[in-house]
């Protein structure tokens, strides 16, 4: 009677243990799961593999698709590579507006350089946006690039770096280059509260990059990365500004205040109190600044009365505006300490140019 009192307790006993051990098993998947899907951003740009061989050859490993916009934003002359590092099996959605729909797990990747005055292509920051899959947002994180250019070591707080460049024709100029801080990065990105990518739109990716034969997008199709793509002809074009060839002067000026104003200048940015809406497909002559009276620019409009004076660059704000470097005037008021004296022309002719109103 003992031994089978005995050999039944030993079998409730292995029950028992193999369910609490079975359950502690659950629960460990469970923790551990969750606890990866939390992006982390990693100490150095090296630590994530994205490039082979010599780091600043930003030679894109495999699968890393390298990209260019059509009209890209002006950031003191700075040479600009960019790269979108997809999750292993997934694509990228087409949107008609807006950034494209990415997956979860997309990174975006920004690297900054500038040409120096023994025409070296010198590294200063890389940024990326990192689509965490825990919450399906869009998070950001700036690397600045040592001295030695053999890696960028994650950096929050901003930093300003000085350096001697030479621009698109060889003229040399000397400025405190601005390294964003995180928050810098966010205002920019912030569109209805709401983080996201600004440049990869379909609009500003529908062209063929020099060199190459056959459509940006439609490259991204035929190597399983992008998926929707409707036919070129029924997708949205950003003209390439500095093409007078292919594109009228108001097509052009008004490309440019998309990609160097647009993100804060719309319905739902950060400028979205001004009333002065630059995205390319707005109409409206009042949200353009057409004999419109700035509604927050202070001491900044310098005693000018109009965001634009058709026929008048001279006279509106918006011209004045881009065409200073001081704190408090200048516009774009991040991203630039020098003043894109291409872009600003290009925006006097264009003002110029519009018929004169009484």
């Amino acid at each position: 009677m003992r031994k089978t009192y005995i050999f039944g307790s030993l079998i409730l006993f292995g029950i028992l243990l193999s369910v609490l051990t079975e359950q502690g098993c659950k629960n460990k998947t469970t923790n551990t799961s969750a606890a990866t899907t939390d992006f982390q951003f990693k100490e150095k740009l090296s630590d994530y593999g994205f490039f082979k061989g010599k780091l600043t050859d930003l030679k894109p490993d495999s699968g890393i698709i390298h990209y260019e916009l059509s009209t890209p934003l002006f950031t003191d002359y700075a040479i600009k590579d960019r790269f979108i590092v997809l999750p292993a099996g997934a694509k990228i959605k087409y949107t008609e507006e807006g950034a494209l729909d990415f997956p979860d797990s997309t990174i975006i990747v920004k690297n900054f350089a500038y040409t120096n005055v023994a025409h070296q292509k010198i590294m200063i920051e890389t940024r990326l946006l990192v689509k965490d899959p825990k919450d399906k947002n869009w998070k950001v994180m700036n690397y600045l690039w040592n001295k030695e250019q053999t890696d960028a070591k994650k950096h929050i707080t901003g930093a300003k770096v000085p350096i001697t460049l030479l621009d698109d024709k060889g003229k040399e100029y000397f400025t405190n280059y601005q390294v964003p801080n995180t928050n810098d990065c966010k205002r920019c990105h912030i569109k209805d509260g709401i983080l996201t990518p600004i440049g990869p739109k379909a609009r500003n990716l529908n062209f063929t990059l020099p060199g190459q034969t056959k459509n940006q997008l439609s490259e991204w199709v035929a190597h399983g990365q992008l998926t929707g793509l409707p036919e070129l002809s029924k997708v949205h074009q950003l003209p390439v500004w500095t093409d007078a060839k292919n594109f009228t002067l108001e097509q052009r000026a008004r490309a440019y205040l998309d990609i160097n104003c647009a993100h804060c200048h719309t319905k739902g940015g950060d400028a979205y109190n001004t009333g002065l809406f630059l995205d390319y497909t707005e109409k409206n002559p009042d949200h353009l600044g057409f004999k419109k009276a700035p509604v927050s620019a202070g001491g900044g409009a310098g005693g000018l009365d109009y965001d634009i004076i058709p026929g008048n660059a001279d006279q509106s704000i918006l011209y004045y505006r881009m065409n200073s470097t001081e704190p408090g005037t200048a516009m774009p008021e991040l991203a630039r300490t020098l003043t894109h004296k291409e872009g600003v022309n290009l925006i006097r002719e264009w003002i110029n140019s519009l018929p004169k109103t009484k």
